[in-house]
């Protein structure tokens, strides 16, 4: 079987990313497509077989600039001299050309957010740097129609659409009219277990790329209010909005290393997801650490939450309704050792286990049909 995986970009660490890396550990010896390649921004890859396109010329901090560029490229990237392809993507990689005799089965991390699921977010704040924001809402504005089009016809060009959560399941088959199946994302969670002498656990964190969308803001204003100890950690475009809406209970810390990570999660009382992320690893991370999620009840937070065994969901994005989540948080006895057990399940391991079979199952059935 002569495989190939395909992905939107590689140019820096995320969740996307992680399922190209399982991926690449499933078919070693497959090419992996994509349109720009950063090797100083992650080095999972050192040893597969990266095959840019000509968008590899041009610096991958314009990736936002390059949507039309990437739907005109991958559009005419012809792989249909492979058996399988997998293309993991939540932009443009989906639409690549495959040929009859090719299956083409897709890791759907969500619907294109900038014109489906967060267009008007984008509209108003981009997230480009300074200067160039009122070029991009000119540019999206004009070309959001022929790209909805193209993106409507390019989901239809995967056999298969395998997606992250119910949730994201829901979106596509409201935006793109097509059944996806969901196969949880793969999540290192062995990487934050506590082993030895379980540390003190002392306030909240929450963790994330700062951009309006997160939602931070009402994990501060919240923690705020209640005079909590807040570790905010990551950076973004909202950061210094953020610092100022901050107390003196909220530290920023901006240069977290991975190998750190489970420590802060593992030392919370409870983790903050104030957001409808579509999956949202960071949050079953925390629970691999035996911690709590205070979550936002829509999004892909109901295929891991457990009201009051899990932690805590809240139904509105206010502070009020936050503050009183957080409340019956930090009040209540959580079995910690349950939490990380329940996140067990989503494993990279078994994320492995649950795309082959369903690869195996899918290619044997094509290879039987055209055959026939």
């Amino acid at each position: 079987m002569k495989v190939a995986i395909v992905c939107d970009w590689l140019v820096g660490i995320g969740g996307a990313e992680r399922v190209v890396y399982e991926l690449h550990q499933l078919y070693p010896k497959a090419p992996i497509y994509t349109s720009q390649f950063n090797p100083n921004k992650i080095d999972w890859f050192n040893d597969a077989d990266i095959r840019t396109t000509w968008l590899q010329t041009l610096p991958s901090s314009l990736k936002k600039f390059l949507p039309l560029l990437r739907a005109w490229t991958f559009s005419h990237l012809d792989l249909s001299e492979y058996d399988l392809v997998i293309s993991s993507s939540g932009a443009e990689a989906k639409g690549i050309k495959t040929g009859p005799k090719t299956l083409h089965i897709c890791y759907m991390h969500s619907p294109t957010q900038y014109y489906w699921i967060r267009k008007d977010e984008y509209l108003k704040k981009p997230g480009f740097p300074k200067g160039f924001n009122w070029l991009a809402k000119l540019g999206l504005k004009i070309l959001i129609g022929p790209l909805k089009t193209w993106d409507k016809q390019a989901a239809k060009r995967p056999d298969f659409i395998i997606t992250n959560s119910n949730y994201t399941k829901d979106n596509i088959k409201k935006i793109y009219k097509i059944e996806a199946f969901v196969i949880y994302p793969p999540i290192e969670v062995n990487r934050f277990k506590i082993t030895g002498t379980p540390p003190l656990r002392h306030g909240l964190v929450i963790a994330g790329r700062q951009t309006p969308y997160k939602k931070i803001d009402l994990a501060i204003e919240a923690c705020n209010d209640l005079k909590v100890p807040l570790v905010v950690i990551g950076d973004g475009p909202d950061h210094k909005r953020l610092e100022k809406l901050a107390g003196r209970q909220t530290t920023f810390l901006t240069n977290v290393k991975d190998s750190e990570m489970p420590n802060h999660f593992q030392s919370s009382l409870a983790f903050i997801m104030p957001n409808a992320d579509d999956f949202g690893i960071v949050a079953v991370e925390a629970m691999a650490a035996g911690t709590p999620v205070i979550a936002y009840n829509k999004g892909g937070s109901a295929d891991y939450m457990i009201q009051n065994k899990t932690g805590v969901l809240f139904e509105k994005q206010t502070v009020k309704s936050l503050t009183k989540a957080i409340e019956t948080a930090i009040n209540k006895n959580f079995d910690y050792d349950f939490i990380a057990k329940h996140a067990q399940q989503f494993s990279a391991e078994v994320f492995r286990k649950n795309i082959k079979q369903f690869i195996e199952t899918n290619y044997k059935e094509a290879t039987k049909n055209v055959t026939q």
